[in-house]
């Protein structure tokens, strides 16, 4: 592992998840076995029983899409399998960088952005979520950035600087009735 790493990142080829990610994960993946496949599955014997299965387009697009659905439910039961939950809310120190962080920055065109540090199946940069993985992520949580610190940042174009302006967490939710 070079310096560019954060081992912080992974955990023994686990990887970061928020709840909510964890549990869109686990939706899909419910959804897929659940509700798709054995639709996928009904159409596919529909069509088997129509003789020639060659020209069969129904047939044919059926089976293709019950080995994508398969593919992707591989990946999912893996990923969920290999997740490490973490939930943002119960960080106790909250005036540094981590996982999970609500940051704001200014970068050198002055240009302010917040954005929210996830696990990498959660990254939706139009939400400004943006990866663990990605390098302003990985740079202000390996500085243990806090607020008014500048941080390097190693992109594509060279090294840019930004400054921290705001750092907050989740407000911790309580706890669902009956738990």
């Amino acid at each position: 592992m070079d310096d560019d790493e954060a081992p912080r990142l992974r955990l023994d080829g686990r990887f970061h998840m928020t709840p909510e990610g964890h549990a869109r994960l686990r939706n899909e993946l419910d959804q897929l076995l659940r509700v798709e496949r054995p639709r996928v599955v009904e159409i596919v014997s529909w069509a088997a029983s129509n003789g020639d299965r060659s020209e069969n387009a129904d047939y044919q697009y059926g089976k293709r899409r019950l080995r994508e659905i398969d593919r992707r439910a591989h990946f999912l039961a893996r990923r969920l399998e290999n997740a490490h939950v973490v939930d943002p809310s119960r960080q106790p120190i909250r005036d540094r960088v981590f996982f999970g962080a609500i940051v704001t920055f200014i970068d050198e065109t002055e240009v302010e952005r917040t954005v929210t540090i996830v696990g990498a199946d959660e990254a939706d940069m139009s939400a400004g979520k943006i990866s663990l993985t990605s390098p302003i992520a990985t740079a202000l949580i390996k500085a243990r950035a806090r607020v008014g610190d500048e941080v390097a940042i190693h992109t594509p174009r060279g090294v840019e600087t930004i400054e921290v302006v705001f750092i907050g967490y989740p407000s911790p939710t309580a706890p669902a009735q009956g738990a």
